[in-house]
Parts: C-alpha cells; sequence; structure tokens
C-alpha cells in the first residue's frame, strides 16, 4: 500500500483495532484476526506503532468517559475510528479538553512520544531531534529545505552543517509561523493553541509569524509569538533543556510553575492549591519519576500531596 490515502486507511484501520484491545473486550478470534491484520506489511506494523503513541496520549482521559461515550453510541453504527475518538474528546469533561488539547494531525506524525515519553533521533542530514512528553512531529527534507513541523508538544533542536550542495534552510514550522535556525541549539514549544514559544541555546534563530513580522532570537533569550505578534525577549538559562536528561532544575521558581511543569508529565490531573501558589523553590527534580518529585515537594515545603478519585492529585498546605 502506498501513498497519503492509503496511509490514512491503515491508520484508520489501526484506530479500529486499538479501539477494541484498550476498550472493548476482543474475543480470541478477534486477537487472532489483529495480529493477522498486523503481519500483513511493514506499513501495517508502523501505522499500529502510531496508534500506540497516540494511545499513550490518550491515556490521561478517564476511563468511564471513555467507557460512558462508547455505549452511548449503537454498535451496528459504532465507528471505530478516528471520528470516534474525535467524538470522544467531545464527550469529555471542559477541564479535561481545556487541560490537554490534541491535535488530529498528530495521527499523521512521523514521530510521536506518549506523555513521560521523550526520545531523540538523528535527522537525515546529521541534525539531533529531540521529542518531550507527549509530542508529535512530521519530518519533510527535500532538495529545497530541511523542514520540522511541530503538531504539538515540545522539541530540542541540534542543528548540523548542511552535507547538500546547495544550502537548505532548517526551519521548525508551527501553527503561528516559522524558526529558521541561523546555525544552533534551540527548543520550541507549543504552549497552547495560539502561542508558541521558542528558546535559543547556542546561535540565533529567525522567528517570522503568519502576518509575515519577523525577530531575530539570539542565544540566552526566550520569546512567545501567535499568528499576529511576537512577544518580547527574557532571558532563558541553559538549564531549561535540561528535560532531555529528564529533569527539572528549579531557581527559585513559584510552586505553581513546579507544579506545572511536572503536571505534564504525567498521566492524570495535577493541581496546585492556590493558598501554596507563591512559594519559591530551587533544587533539581525529576521528570521521569515524578511521584518522587512530587514526595520531594512535601519534604522540602510546608505542603502535602493530596489524592483524589479518578487519578487528581493536588498540592496543598500541610
Amino acid at each position: 500500500m502506498a501513498g497519503v490515502a492509503a496511509q490514512n486507511t491503515l491508520l484508520s484501520e489501526a484506530a479500529d483495532w486499538l479501539i477494541v484491545l484498550r476498550y472493548e473486550t476482543p474475543t480470541a478470534k478477534e486477537q487472532a484476526r489483529f495480529e493477522q491484520w498486523r503481519r500483513q506489511s511493514p506499513a501495517h506494523e508502523a501505522a499500529w506503532h502510531k496508534a500506540e503513541a497516540m494511545l499513550g496520549m490518550f491515556a490521561q482521559v478517564p476511563a468511564e468517559v471513555c467507557q460512558q461515550t462508547l455505549h452511548a453510541v449503537q454498535r451496528p453504527d459504532r465507528r471505530k475510528s478516528l471520528a470516534w475518538l474525535g467524538g470522544l474528546l467531545v464527550a469529555a469533561p471542559a477541564g479535561w479538553l481545556a487541560w490537554r488539547e490534541l491535535s488530529w494531525r498528530d495521527w499523521m506524525a512521523d514521530q510521536a512520544t506518549a506523555v513521560g515519553q521523550s526520545r531523540s533521533m538523528l535527522l537525515p542530514d546529521g541534525s539531533t531531534l529531540t521529542l518531550n512528553t507527549a509530542s508529535a512531529v512530521a519530518i519533510h527534507f527535500n532538495a529545497k529545505e530541511r523542514l520540522v513541523r511541530l503538531l504539538g508538544g515540545e522539541i530540542l533542536v541540534t542543528t548540523q552543517a548542511d552535507p547538500s550542495p546547495s544550502y537548505r534552510p532548517f526551519v521548525v514550522e508551527t501553527r503561528q509561523g516559522t524558526v529558521r535556525a541561523l546555525g544552533t541549539r534551540f527548543s520550541v514549544r507549543r504552549v497552547d493553541a495560539g502561542t508558541s514559544r521558542v528558546a535559543v541555546f547556542s546561535h540565533a534563530v529567525a522567528i517570522t509569524n503568519q502576518q509575515g513580522a519577523t525577530q531575530v532570537l539570539q542565544e540566552g533569550h526566550t520569546a512567545d509569538f501567535s499568528s499576529s505578534a511576537i512577544g518580547p525577549q527574557t532571558d532563558v538559562q541553559a538549564s531549561a533543556a535540561l528535560w532531555e536528561q529528564g529533569m527539572l532544575l528549579a531557581k527559585n521558581m513559584l510552586l505553581a510553575d513546579v507544579v506545572a511543569e511536572i503536571a505534564r508529565y504525567r498521566a492524570g490531573p495535577l493541581h496546585c492549591d492556590p493558598a501554596v501558589a507563591q512559594l519559591r523553590l530551587s533544587g533539581a527534580l525529576s521528570l521521569k519519576d515524578t511521584d518522587a518529585s512530587l514526595a520531594l515537594l512535601a519534604q522540602s515545603l510546608p505542603v502535602r500531596i493530596e489524592r483524589l478519585a479518578h487519578g487528581v492529585v493536588r498540592v496543598v498546605r500541610r
């Protein structure tokens, strides 16, 4: 099978199997049919891996929401597909949607990570690309450009000299515009549906938003940009990229900000009580073992970790 249409068909089939295996009770026959489907070709296997990555992103959806949505649809008409998964998000509580927005373009990603997972890879030109938690990218290298499209989450890029005989710019594209590398190491993060954030750790980048405004961002600085504006530049420390090693280095950070960062790496809601949000913290925290990091917060500050129903965790005053 080849081409975009064929790939979409395989992804839809993978979505069918994902729902059967994850949210229903598959029979022995269905298990055998799934294994047979998966072994048909390398393309089938690749489609399944993408489905599994997407399942990691959906791990945060409460199980009861999934079950309620399934039972709300009559089985003869049930579309176990991307459309059904879209319906799952529509059915989810508003708080969930605000907390974790997902783009269906993630299904078309060349690389994706689940919540709490990171991954590094070499690109065809020798550059290094690292995906942070719950991130997805599409990679397009051709004779004219080296393009990485950020579909969700956050990436860290360390560029190398282009081996191509003709110059090809290295560009990261987001919904809000583009970030062109000027021989550099930098990160790009999708903050929310309308904002991207760039941090430069070496050399510089050129940010161009959808309306054509351009600004050069130098080493040691960060800035947010939208489709219509590029925000002011502020200082950023090299330690801001330590998430690549699974660490968060807090330097006099507000507890609310620390908790918000840890929450990005957990498969369930994590909240900070406003009564303790203004407390400050300095220290190194693990992003690989967030439970250990929460325990460290409780040891270091006058707070306790409150665990509620449905996997909800709160940091509250002791």
